[in-house]
């Protein structure tokens, strides 16, 4: 996909994710869009590291960094972001993701029949690995902290 491209998805992913953030939450309009532009600067930034830096590193590894970095007690904005990313809840986020998973998904329908019934055992490890793991590190952290 080009840069163009690439931009104008997350544009129209964004604008139905603040407008079910507005509606469904009554978070306010102009927040969950500030919050939302904050996610996508990191998330293009992020996506120019992975392009650009020869070292050979997955996209959601820089992405995911920035996003530590930016939020992290050596910034000095993060407060700011994390109130107004705060503002975008999750599921308004991943609705529209989701939607358009969706609809990829069922374009390539054909191709996923030829791929037998081994890829959904496939799938269904990996996202039950996904989120044991990420339960048991939520679980760790939380107990660092004290939280539980």
């Amino acid at each position: 996909m080009k840069w163009t491209e690439t931009v104008l998805v997350f544009i129209v992913t964004g604008i139905i994710t603040v407008i079910g953030n507005t509606i469904g939450y009554h978070h306010p309009l102009s927040e969950a869009a500030i919050g939302y532009l904050m996610l996508l600067a990191v998330v293009l930034l992020g996506m120019a590291i992975s392009k650009y830096v020869p070292l050979k590193l997955p996209m959601v590894f820089w992405i995911s960094l920035l996003a530590l970095l930016s939020t992290s007690a050596i910034s000095p904005w993060a407060k700011t972001i994390s109130y107004y990313t705060g503002k975008l809840d999750f599921t308004a986020i991943c609705t529209p993701i989701l939607a358009y998973a969706g609809l990829a998904a069922g374009k390539d329908l054909a191709m996923f029949k030829q791929m037998s019934w081994r890829i959904v055992v496939v799938a269904l490890a990996v996202y039950t690995g996904t989120f044991v793991l990420a339960t048991v590190v939520a679980q760790v952290m939380l107990r660092i902290e004290g939280l539980i």
